[in-house]
């Protein structure tokens, strides 16, 4: 006997694809402001940290860290050293998921809030200033 199509039984996990597809329209819904200041921060998605990344956090799991910010804030920005990679945001799916699965907040505001989050270091920006960032975002 067929089964009937339903939508909630044939749902799968977002891919790599989708949480890039999800970053992307999350950071373009940021105040223009905000965007502009970080046109040149590379955002980057990825199942989990790396060893190195745990390593150097003293993470306990690779669930325990959403994202990452890497590089310079706007405070120690200067000349460019030869050779230094860009500023780099890190969104990682799996601990996401993860953090999604046990709380009420939708998919696309977690990762919202993990993206504002992690731009927020590269400003410098202190709790108050991300949530309000956060709010405006709806």
């Amino acid at each position: 006997m067929a089964r009937e199509a339903d939508p909630l039984f044939d749902l799968t996990a977002p891919t790599l694809e989708d949480f890039e597809r999800m970053a992307a329209d999350a950071f373009a819904r940021l105040p223009r402001e905000f965007r502009d200041l970080a046109a040149n921060v590379v955002i980057k998605v990825d199942d989990f940290p790396d060893d190195e990344t745990l390593a150097d956090l003293e993470a306990e799991s690779p669930f325990d860290l959403l994202g990452l910010f890497r590089g310079l804030g706007l405070a120690e920005t200067g000349e460019p050293a030869s050779g230094q990679f860009p500023n780099m945001i890190w969104l990682y799916r799996r601990p996401i998921l993860d953090y999604w699965a046990e709380h009420e907040e939708t998919l696309g505001a977690i990762v919202t809030h993990v993206l504002i989050h992690e731009i927020g270091h590269h400003f410098g920006l202190s709790d108050e200033d991300m949530e309000a960032i956060e709010a405006s975002v709806g």
